[in-house]
């Protein structure tokens, strides 16, 4: 079934061309990932399909029997609603139907209760709230009465994802689902599920996102944008950068063809006389157009730089016995640790786990506890935080700068302006004298990047960096820290950035307790994954001894449930299906009853059931997985 068909679809802004003549398809079951630099046009397209833009010209068609739902990156909601509340503002027919239903059993009205139950039923919306909650609870969010506006960042984002999958599951109509950036501001275990979900889930998906674990794990097309094209990917991400190098190789050797033809044509034509055959006149035509592709510039702008950077002394940085709580909240006890030269450490762990205070108590904008640091006399910090720039509002962008100086010292003893630095991070001239305050979101984040490093630093703070930089820029930052002499602290959800940089991992385990561990991102986890199976089989070696007989009975080889067990899952399995048409029963008596009382010992009776069915449901699956 086709979703959405676009053909020449073309939009600027000024004098700046975005796209130009794309088309594209979108079919049931794709999951497709765009990729672009910043500002090339992935959010502009994105309002186009949800109806926010118009496009310059070309045409857009959206199937009539779906539904479009986006999941933003800037979350609306009244801070004065709790999260039952919020989750209940959705407009879709199965919640509005749940919430006549629940009016209905508060006013006691007859009349009003059998039309909700009839609506219940034609949206199917009985179990609607079990799945809300159970969402709700696997994104670790159980306490529902609490205020939105008492949430953190990463709460409500889980919040707000809970509403949106709520929604998708609510609605029978066909869903095309946008998500802008859903990993932002979310830990990676909340990663991980939704990837899992994501990956498994029956939908159809348009996602921008810089994670390319991420990417690689949900999505199997990928839709780049580049030079005012769409170029379209069916494979893994490194399959685009494949299908990328041999598109641009082959451009390249095009280039090189038409600058040899190039220079053959342009001495005929210096050699033409002022009167032209026709003959004539439609080889100059071709003489331009090879021109055109002759003088094509095909040379990237790229973040690299070989700066001269203070040098680290003996002392880097030592931190003793540092604790650090909030009321009852132990974030920090008895830590220690001493920073080596040329370091790169990853610092992981659960939002609000405490990563960010750590990073502040090392530079002195939080006070500690208790403990002691040591910093060495030769360290320059440059702090990259997830609060962003501070500016003023008309400011312009060269001017911020230039106000921590007019050139930039490069190891070979050179310098380069400010305005040169600028243009390594992809700020053309007309860009630089714009105010930051006209920026996009990802532009700001590469400011202020490039106001850090630009700052000369020899010892780097990263607070969450990838959030909002474009997978080009990743890229370049990747290479450049990997090449870093100095010392280097990363606070980061992404898995493939922290695997590329980090080689030492400080992982927040809770109440106060940071591990000390060796190795890459990827490594710790496998690690953690190692220790909860090995805990796991000893604490179920330790059951299975206790129910022995004698210490001479051997363990089975094979899992075995026990006679109890065994005995569960047939009377579950025998009585699911009669539960499932007694069920059935009282929907069709709900749906031709019309006295009150009868309606309303029949909801009880229903609800009742139905928690009995889902009881069942999840026992049987726990039943099950002990058998496989």
């Amino acid at each position: 079934m086709n979703y959405v068909s676009a053909e020449n679809l073309t939009k600027s802004f000024g004098v700046k061309v975005l796209f130009e003549n794309i088309s594209f398809n979108v079919n049931e079951g794709d999951k497709i990932a765009i990729v672009a630099k910043n500002g090339s046009g992935k959010s502009t397209l994105l309002k186009i399909l949800m109806g926010k833009e118009i496009a310059d010209s070309g045409t857009v068609v959206i199937n009539k029997d779906i539904q479009v739902v986006l999941f933003d990156q800037e979350i609306e909601f009244d801070s004065a609603l709790s999260i039952e509340e919020f989750m209940m503002t959705l407009n879709s027919p199965p919640i509005m139907a749940l919430k006549q239903y629940h009016k209905s059993l508060i006013s006691n009205d007859p009349d009003e209760m059998e039309k909700a139950i009839v609506e219940m039923e034609i949206q199917k919306a009985w179990d609607l709230e079990n799945e809300m909650k159970q969402i709700l609870s696997q994104l670790k969010i159980n306490d529902l009465t609490l205020k939105m506006g008492t949430l953190s960042g990463g709460q409500i984002k889980r919040v707000a994802l809970a509403k949106l999958l709520t929604e998708t599951r609510a609605e029978h109509r066909h869903t095309l689902l946008i998500m802008d950036e859903p990993t932002n501001h979310l830990d990676v275990e909340m990663v991980e599920w939704l990837e899992n979900y994501l990956s498994k889930a029956k939908i159809t998906l348009l996602l921008v996102t810089h994670d390319r674990y991420f990417l690689d794990s949900v999505c199997d097309i990928i839709w780049e944008m580049e030079d005012k094209n769409l170029y379209v990917h069916n494979g893994s991400y490194a399959t685009y950068l494949e299908n990328k190098m041999i598109r641009e190789d082959n451009l390249n050797a095009t280039i090189d063809k038409a600058n040899n033809l190039y220079r053959k044509e342009l001495e005929w034509m210096r050699r033409q006389p002022k009167a032209r055959t026709t003959k004539s006149k439609s080889r100059i035509d071709a003489f331009y157009e090879t021109e055109k592709v002759a003088k094509t510039d095909t040379r990237k702008d790229a973040l690299e730089l070989d700066f001269e950077m203070k040098r680290l002394g003996n002392k880097i940085l030592e931190l003793k016995n540092i604790s650090k709580s909030f009321g009852n909240n132990v974030l920090l006890k008895d830590f220690s640790y001493s920073f080596q030269r040329g370091e790169k450490v990853g610092i992981v762990g659960k939002n609000g786990a405490g990563k960010s205070t750590l990073l502040n108590i090392i530079q002195g904008f939080e006070p500690k506890d208790s403990g002691d640091i040591e910093t060495g006399e030769t360290i320059k910090f440059g702090y990259f935080s997830q609060k962003g720039l501070t500016y003023k509002e008309d400011e312009r962008v060269i001017d911020f700068i230039r106000e921590i100086s007019e050139n930039f010292p490069l190891a070979n003893g050179k310098t380069i302006s400010a305005s040169q630095f600028l243009r390594l991070f992809l700020f053309d001239d007309q860009t630089q004298y714009s105010p930051i305050s006209k920026l996009s979101g990802g532009e700001k984040r590469r400011l202020h990047l490039m106001y850090v490093l630009y700052q000369n630093p020899n010892f780097l703070i990263f607070d969450e960096p990838t959030n909002d930089l474009d997978l080009p820029t990743l890229t370049v930052l990747e290479n450049f820290l990997q090449n870093f002499q100095g010392s280097l602290i990363i606070v980061s959800h992404d898995r493939y950035f922290m695997d590329r940089i980090v080689d030492h991992v400080l992982a927040f385990e809770g109440d106060g307790n940071i591990k000390d561990f060796v190795g890459n991102f990827s490594e710790y986890r496998e690690s953690r994954k190692s220790e909860a199976g090995s805990q796991k089989s000893e604490d179920k070696l330790e059951t299975q001894e206790k129910k022995l007989p004698s210490s001479n009975s051997q363990l089975p080889t094979k899992k075995k449930l026990s006679f109890k067990e065994q005995r569960e899952l047939e009377t579950i399995e025998k009585e699911m299906p009669e539960l499932e048409e007694k069920r059935k029963k009282i929907l069709d008596e709900l749906n031709n009853e019309s006295d009150y009382e009868k309606i309303s010992k029949l909801s009880s009776e229903l609800e009742s059931l139905s928690g009995k069915l889902e009881a069942y449901e999840m026992r049987w699956l726990e039943l099950q997985e002990m058998l496989n």
